[in-house]
């Protein structure tokens, strides 16, 4: 986006923790060195996420905080946006940066999307061969998305999935029960 000769270019990151959100910034500032500001927000964690900002040398409370509050109102949290500006040789005053920092955060969250995650716990479950269908087939009704399952072969199966949190006592009763029956040797929760 330009405004008044200054462009602002704006990215979102993908971050898991604050290493990753530095590394993140640390490349577009490489890769963008020679800009005059990189200014950032991230939200990390859930359900009480970690938030910080930086105005990159613009002043105070006029970049970082309208970043962050682009990624409160797309209520997303473990990313990082960054709005790089490339200072075209007109001011723009406090209230002009506050609304092009803004408005260009908002833009790239929105291009870039959503994509939500459940919280889950790790689940590892060895079974006879045999009893491999039935259970494939009946995993779905303690909340396994089929992408989460993975199958190792050896003179049992390992089944590792993920179960999500509303999940988890069902998940126990369900593989408690099929190991009376002998349909589950083992299971465990992975942390």
């Amino acid at each position: 986006m330009q405004i008044k000769r200054s462009r602002f270019l704006a990215q979102v990151c993908l971050v898991g923790d604050e290493e990753s959100s530095r590394e993140a910034l640390r490349e577009v500032g490489r890769s963008l060195a020679d800009a005059n500001h990189h200014c950032w927000a991230h939200r990390l964690g859930f359900p009480s996420p970690r938030e910080y900002y930086s105005d990159g040398g613009e002043p105070s409370g006029s970049a970082g905080k309208p970043i962050l509050g682009a990624l409160l109102r797309a209520d997303v949290t473990n990313a990082l946006v960054v709005v790089t500006r490339y200072f075209g040789g007109i001011k723009l005053g406090v209230r002009g940066l506050i609304e092009a920092y803004g408005a260009a955060a908002r833009a790239a969250l929105e291009a870039s999307g959503k994509t939500e995650r459940r919280l889950s716990r790790r689940l590892e479950a060895e079974i006879p061969y045999e009893a491999q269908g039935i259970l494939l087939h009946q995993i779905g009704q303690i909340g396994v998305d089929g992408e989460s399952l993975r199958s190792r072969y050896g003179e049992s199966v390992t089944l590792e999935m993920a179960v999500p949190l509303s999940f988890v006592g069902t998940a126990e009763t369900f593989f408690e029960g099929y190991r009376h029956r002998g349909s589950v040797l083992r299971w465990r929760w992975v942390e």
